[in-house]
């Protein structure tokens, strides 16, 4: 099969398409043919050598396609079926790619379309779940456009909670739509926040990890209820936890998620897809930051 690689550290040019083994699906797992991968920050963080130190790499922890083998034990879904899901082994970006945890891709969606959801629901999900973010409860989201923030602010409104959530201008009708307050980022955040909540909020999400865990700390009364996915040096600076998948995944997202989109209460756009012999052009435009949604690769 084909699949995205890099043996050297280094800009986008380093990312090659290579032919590799084709995978075969474990007790518990379906293989897929790829139609499409979501590309993420982590992405180029890998490839720039911030992340894993061995060489070579492959690429690309989410994907939707079509099932075309199933390991023992997968009685839920079957050949044929469209899916979407997480490819712990990290090789997405691919023609064929093993899940290892999935989902019915919703009708109303195409493969791009899913793609989108695996990442940001699961983080966003992960992190409302360690805030304990519930009814009645006010939750401010810093960086609330992007993928993960928006997936956060949509799941914390259907569980009833109040968003505030930051933003640049530019994107503050589109928070609104998703059901947050918006409020600028930026120098005199606190006090932008109390004008909309005076006693402060009851919980904090640092998406975008820009520096502000004080501030949300002030607002939320203690680090005990702040989170980052954002800032690795600054929660252990400041006592505040940081959120990752090392401590478990919160796979009963994808199932939950797919009711939500079915019935509107759930969106991710799809910001832009790329061929997937183009994946370094991909690269460049995510590094460019100031995403609202995900970008995809097409690769069936």
């Amino acid at each position: 099969m084909k699949a995205a690689r890099f043996s050297r550290f280094g800009g986008p040019e380093v990312l090659e398409i290579v032919d590799l083994p084709d995978p075969h699906a474990g007790p518990g797992q379906v293989r897929v043919g790829v139609r499409a991968a979501g590309v993420n920050p982590s992405d180029w963080k890998k490839r720039a050598g911030l992340m894993d130190p061995e060489l070579p790499q492959t690429m690309g922890y989410e994907a939707a396609g079509i099932v075309d083998e199933l390991g023992d034990g997968v009685a839920d879904v079957a050949l044929g079926d469209r899916v979407f899901g997480f490819c712990t082994e990290g090789v997405a970006q691919a023609e064929l790619a093993v899940l290892s945890f999935f989902a019915p891709i919703p009708p109303s969606l195409d493969f791009a379309g899913a793609a989108t959801l695996p990442a940001a629901v699961e983080t966003a999900t992960r992190a409302l779940d360690q805030l304990g973010v519930g009814n009645a409860s006010t939750l401010l989201v810093n960086g609330a456009s992007g993928s993960v923030g928006s997936a956060a602010v949509q799941l914390a409104v259907v569980r009833g909670a109040r968003v505030i959530g930051t933003a640049s201008r530019a994107n503050h009708e589109y928070l609104r739509s998703l059901g947050a307050e918006p409020v600028a980022y930026g120098e005199g955040l606190v006090g932008r926040v109390r004008e909309l909540a005076p006693d402060g909020v009851d919980t904090a999400l640092d998406v975008a990890g820009s520096g502000v865990l004080p501030q949300l700390i002030e607002l939320a009364g203690g680090p005990g209820h702040v989170v980052t996915i954002a800032d690795f040096e600054g929660a252990r600076k400041h006592g505040v936890l940081f959120s990752s998948g090392d401590a478990g995944r919160a796979v009963h997202a994808l199932a939950e998620v797919s009711e939500l989109i079915e019935s509107r209460h759930f969106a991710l756009p799809v910001t832009q897809t790329f061929p997937f012999a183009e994946i370094a052009q991909a690269h460049r435009v995510g590094e460019q930051g100031h995403l609202r949604g995900k970008l995809v690769l097409l690769v069936g």
